[in-house]
């Protein structure tokens, strides 16, 4: 569930300072105490023992429990890393963050009701001013420069709004006004990001690293290898149904990367798929993974806040998009292994499935628990919670039994992570915050309407564009998030889905970590299998090319979301399929039941036009262009099958 940035180059844990056993225990205390608050206020045990929590109240304990942890765990400098006792001025902030929470959380009733987010008393906006610089300071360290750079900018925005050029033009507010808003007001720190993050994101960032610490990281992973890993181009194939299981429950891509990949890339290595391929095949397969349900990561609990829905209607709507880009994918790494004749792994060399299921079958217990929580009881809140418990137990009684040292492991991490987002997620509402005081929220979705001329393919190329320029700089999470607030209203008023156009944008926003020249997805997993990162980038560029075309398909025509009739579904999602076979077979020269596509200037010839009638079957049609679903499908058979059929004509017969 942690945000990655550009900034954190290939791996994590290079920011996280090593710290002496005193700080640790602390960490583990905080968050052990911050986990139990969620519990407490979830499961609305105040109601029971009548001490009932204000939201705002809850929420600043939340931030004074774990924002303090950046300042111990993520060095101001890089040269403070090595040093196991932080420095003084991280021990200042430290204290500074864990009193100024707490002292929120005191103040949160006369706040709320006498409406300081407007008429604050003087030491009240104080607190404002030092909230506002701790989220600075916690985002920098953790987000990046870029993002850092970003959030400085909006959150000066009020002051100099009215100074602004057309566009950019707000209602002015001077500092004053500006710091008891990002403090009090519920659309600025404490907005739908931390509120998402206080009631949705916490318990499912607990049973994201349960489930690696209990050791399913490795069943999954071992499953895998027993499912596929003698077949054709089976490493591959490992890859993609092992980074795409622990993906959508981690929901970091570089930590799946760096988790999956350190067994699947040596195997696809060992089976002759080069180096390059390897590490384009893990970072496709790890992206997807943040895509694919039921958990996915933290921007989906955002999601789910921004529209006011249950969680599992995003994952729900994620199901189809996500189950094309993995068969897209998976269809590549069968043509490109027939293509280079790779074989699978020697079954004697893999696990057998009937020990692993028998060593693992409490981790898919707690999978199970934790859909049927979600899908048929509706307890999204609480549901991370039970599976977690039950996923624990299980696992002291029929796998390996956490030790002590695992518990505190355990603790440790899960602090890591929830004040990474805390402090992401904070820094982010002073971006909402700035622009909902300015009233630029409304202007720029009116302005940016005019500026496409009303033509909603100009929005939406202009919105993937931007998506992917966010997202290089920022994590996932916080591009979403600015976009939710300035780009999505335009693209709804424009008559599309809502909750097609808020996929629209995460999907996009993924799209940075398998494109150059970010591609840290690839980047990581070049330096597992010795390849070059920017040719990495490229192959998993070309592999997950089928990614760059299915948020158009599904915002165009909400049934690949699976909003519509039962039969627009059927169809819609029937022609899609044979488009992406298409897409994908064209893409490495390979299609099943017909054979390789050649070589030369002649084969890329019939691959392209392949690949253009794979993409009119996918198209769902369109009103404003004038095609409909069934013209585009025609087109699409005329299309390929006089690809297919050049491509008879045209190809040297297999010698022998």
């Amino acid at each position: 569930m942690s945000g990655t940035t550009a900034n954190d180059a290939v791996t994590e844990t290079i920011r996280h300072r090593v710290l002496a056993p005193g700080w640790t225990a602390l960490i583990m205390v905080m968050t052990a105490i911050a986990v139990l608050l969620s519990i407490y206020q979830l499961f609305n045990i105040g109601s029971m023992i009548g001490w009932v929590m204000l939201d705002l109240s809850y929420l600043g304990l939340i931030v004074a429990l774990l924002l303090p942890i950046v300042f111990l765990v993520f060095p101001m400098r890089a040269a403070d890393k090595d040093r196991r006792s932080p420095p003084i001025y991280d021990i200042a902030l430290f204290i500074g963050a864990f009193a100024l929470g707490c002292i929120l959380a005191w103040l949160a009733v006369p706040a709320v009701e006498g409406g300081w987010e407007y008429f604050a008393p003087d030491y009240a906006r104080i607190l404002g001013f030092l909230m506002w610089a701790l989220m600075v300071e916690a985002v920098r360290r953790t987000g990046g420069l870029a993002l850092t750079a970003i959030v400085v900018l909006f959150s000066f925005y009020p002051p100099i709004a009215d100074l602004m050029p057309g566009p950019l033009q707000g209602a002015q507010q001077s500092l004053w006004e500006v710091s008891q808003y990002y403090l009090f007001s519920s659309e600025a720190i404490f907005g739908i990001p931390m509120r998402a993050f206080g009631k949705l994101v916490i318990g499912f960032v607990i049973f994201g690293v349960a489930l690696q610490h209990t050791g399913a990281g490795r069943f999954f992973i071992d499953l895998a290898f027993a499912l596929l890993g003698h077949v054709r181009g089976g490493g591959a194939k490992v890859a993609i149904f092992s980074s795409g299981l622990l993906g959508s429950m981690s929901g970091s891509v570089i930590t799946n990367v760096l988790t999956t990949g350190r067994l699947t890339i040596p195997a696809m290595r060992r089976t002759g798929f080069g180096k390059e391929t390897a590490a384009a095949v893990e970072a496709c397969a790890s992206t997807g993974g943040v895509l694919m349900p039921p958990v996915m990561g933290a921007t989906a609990f955002v999601m789910a806040s921004f529209l006011n829905v249950p969680y599992i209607e995003i994952a729900v709507a994620a199901v189809i998009p996500s189950l094309l880009y993995y068969l897209g994918l998976f269809l590549q790494i069968d043509a490109y292994a027939a293509r280079k004749n790779l074989k699978g792994l020697p079954r004697e060399d893999l696990p057998k499935l009937g020990a692993v299921f028998r060593d693992g079958w409490h981790y898919l217990f707690a999978l199970f628990l934790l859909v049927y929580l979600l899908l048929y009881l509706k307890q999204e809140a609480l549901a991370p919670y039970y599976a977690t418990a039950v996923l624990l137990i299980t696992n002291q009684i029929f796998g390996k039994r956490l030790g002590w040292g695992d518990v505190k492991h355990f603790l440790y991490e899960t602090g890591q992570v929830l004040a990474e987002l805390v402090a992401i997620l904070g820094a982010i509402g002073l971006i909402i915050g700035a622009l909902s005081i300015t009233g630029l929220v409304g202007s720029i979705a009116t302005d940016l309407v005019l500026l496409a001329g009303g033509n909603v393919y100009a929005l939406l190329l202009m919105g993937a564009a931007t998506s992917f320029v966010l997202g290089m700089g920022m994590t996932v999470t916080a591009a979403y998030v600015f976009l939710a607030i300035v780009l999505a209203p335009s693209l709804v008023t424009s008559g599309l889905d809502p909750m097609a156009v808020h996929m629209f944008i995460l999907y996009w926003g993924m799209l940075s970590f398998i494109t150059p020249p970010v591609a840290l997805g690839a980047f990581a997993a070049a330096t597992i299998s010795g390849a070059t990162p920017m040719r990495a980038g490229f192959a998993a560029m070309r592999l997950g090319s089928i990614i760059y075309f299915i948020p158009f398909f599904f915002v165009l025509e909400p049934a690949l979301i699976l909003n519509g009739a039962p039969m627009d579904i059927v169809i819609v999602l029937a022609s899609a399929l044979a488009g992406v076979l298409l897409i994908a077979s064209s893409t490495q020269g390979y299609l099943l039941g017909y054979g390789s596509f050649g070589d030369g200037p002649m084969s890329m010839l019939v691959r392209s036009i392949v690949f253009f009638g794979g993409l009119l079957f996918a198209f769902p049609g369109s009103d404003d262009l004038g095609v409909g679903h069934w013209d585009a499908v025609f087109a699409g058979v005329v299309i390929a099958g006089i690809g297919l059929g050049l491509g008879l004509l045209t190809r040297k017969p297999v010698p022998g």
